[in-house]
């Protein structure tokens, strides 16, 4: 049970009282003009952006803050939960932490304790489990025994021992053993898969996202090497419990910011800006930090930024294990990804076992859609810019997150540059 209270405001009709949490409910305009009067910064989205810097804009600071989440629930993405079976979830994809930042570890460290958890991945290449990254373990499956130890000499000749080599990088090599190496991962491993995540061929996607998808030089059959890895020891939503809990943070749920949150605008230079933020029909001059889809908050005004979505379908089966690590890809076959099973994340030792498939899927908009993933590349880009452009006028607005920032982040990269944000709102 938390020890504090958690101001956090629902849409329900009657005060409720749980686990050490108040509810209340957010009432018609009047009641929402109430809440927001005498907030110092407003936040949207209670995901790590949202929640690392409201927890120190109101600690370090002494401001009242008011985030804003639209969903029922803080944690963001990396909310998980118990399903009716008693497995703890994610219920947006599996989220494992690992990180190189001291800060980042250090940080989080103060909300929550750490299972020790190194993640391992698995490739179901035409029924064969092998590594991935692909490594010389994986090499040593696919290639008999004298190539594979002539692919393993010219790797480590070519790129150094314990160095990751992106696939689009191994393929420009003149070196046909190489080559032949470069070529059978492509097909393998990168190709059909990145058609499914994507939408799009390994060629079309901008180099930020096939760089993730390298040959590790090396016998390390973990996803991840950074020197800080683990699960949070009760679960991610705890953790977003803890940070949100302070005396000057109020959340609400269930809340869409676009209820409360407006902007007057100005012609400058031959196109409109944003020059005030509004909050509850009143003039705001706080610091805001949007973590949500820039294009959604200037209500897509410019049309709808690309992104990939993803459905999740949970099995649960009457078995201990139903895989032999947490996750496995399946890179040529099925019209999922992956699937990912939660016990080996968590650590319950269960008699049962609930596994999730992940089917990825254009974003459309439609009701129950999430948008994960941005899709990075030239054309995009310059479309988000143009989003960006019409709050380049506001002082104190700061997009922060992979969708408000239209990239992708690790969730310690984003604790980090929540920080850093923190640091610099706070120092003016």
């Amino acid at each position: 049970m938390i020890e504090c209270h958690i101001n956090i405001f629902l849409g329900a009709d009657l005060p409720e009282q749980r686990c050490g949490v108040q509810h209340y409910a957010s009432g018609q305009l009047a009641a929402k003009e109430a809440l927001t009067a005498g907030k110092d910064a407003l936040v949207v989205g209670a995901g790590f952006a949202g929640s690392v810097v409201a927890r120190e804009l109101a600690e370090r600071a002494g401001l009242k803050v008011l985030v804003l989440e639209q969903r029922s629930h803080v944690g963001g993405n990396a909310h998980d939960t118990y399903d009716e079976a008693g497995v703890l979830i994610h219920s947006y994809g599996p989220h494992i932490f690992h990180t190189d930042s001291q800060r980042a570890y250090d940080y989080l460290s103060r909300f929550t304790e750490w299972r020790n958890y190194q993640h391992e991945v698995q490739a179901n290449i035409q029924g064969t489990l092998t590594p991935v990254p692909f490594n010389f373990n994986s090499i040593e499956q696919h290639f008999e025994t004298d190539k594979a130890q002539d692919l393993i000499k010219a790797l480590e000749e070519s790129f150094g021992p314990d160095t990751k080599v992106p696939i689009i990088e191994l393929r420009k090599t003149s070196d046909p053993l190489l080559a032949e190496l470069a070529n059978f991962v492509y097909e393998n491993v990168f190709l059909y898969y990145t058609l499914k995540q994507w939408g799009l061929k390994p060629e079309e996607i901008d180099e930020s996202v096939t760089a993730r998808v390298p040959i590790y030089t090396g016998r390390d059959n973990r996803y991840f090497t950074d020197s800080l890895q683990g699960m949070p020891l009760d679960g991610y939503t705890p953790l977003f419990d803890k940070m949100l809990c302070h005396e000057n943070i109020t959340v609400v749920l269930d809340m869409d910011a676009r209820d409360l949150l407006g902007f007057s605008k100005e012609k400058r230079n031959g196109s409109e800006s944003y020059v005030q933020i509004e909050l509850a029909e009143q003039p705001f001059d706080g610091p805001l930090v949007y973590t949500g889809p820039l294009d959604f908050l200037a209500k897509q005004c410019f049309g709808l930024l690309p992104y990939r979505s993803l459905d999740f379908v949970y099995k649960t089966l009457p078995q201990k294990h139903f895989q032999p690590v947490g996750t496995v890809n399946y890179t040529v076959s099925e019209d999922f990804t992956r699937i990912t099973e939660y016990t080996w994340l968590t650590g319950q030792e269960l008699d049962i076992t609930t596994i999730m498939e992940e089917y990825p899927l254009p974003f459309e908009d439609k009701p129950g859609q999430v948008p994960y993933y941005a899709i990075p590349g030239p054309v995009n880009q310059e479309a988000y810019e143009r989003y960006l452009a019409l709050f380049e006028e506001l002082p104190r607005f700061y997009a922060l997150g992979r969708l408000a920032e239209y990239r992708y982040f690790n969730m310690d990269q984003i604790v980090v540059r929540a920080l850093e944000l923190a640091d610099r709102i706070i120092e003016n």
